[in-house]
């Protein structure tokens, strides 16, 4: 069975840092591309940042761009996401998601787990 755990949200301040994991368990993690997605209240799901299976970043977003890094440790079976300058407007829950191949993006259908809740406030 599939499971991606998220965790490492929480209240931080306005340019602030938080760094988010993703252990997978289930498959096997190393063969699979994997994504951060988010999505704010009221909002649709907006995609982050993909990592092929060789731990090469293969989408980030604009408005990510320069301050969250994907990674990943195959060893670990875990995914991170270090968020830097942390704005309001990424008040959001994240999520992984596992795709269907190791060089694949984001979509719709891939599996994603149960999220962590990042709050950006003063």
């Amino acid at each position: 069975e599939v499971r991606l755990v998220e965790s490492g949200g929480g209240l931080v301040q306005p340019g602030g840092s938080l760094r988010l994991s993703c252990v997978a368990s289930g498959f096997t993690f190393n063969l699979y591309a994997m994504s951060w997605v988010r999505q704010a209240p009221g909002k649709d799901v907006e995609w982050i940042s993909t990592v092929n299976r060789r731990g090469q970043t293969t989408f980030t977003a604009q408005s990510t761009k320069g301050r969250f890094t994907a990674s990943r440790d195959n060893a670990r079976n875990t995914l991170y996401l270090q968020m830097d300058d942390l704005q309001t407007e990424d008040t959001a829950m994240y999520y992984c998601a596992k795709s269907s191949s190791g060089d694949g993006y984001y979509g719709p259908a891939n599996y994603r787990g149960q999220g962590t809740r990042v709050t950006v406030s003063s």
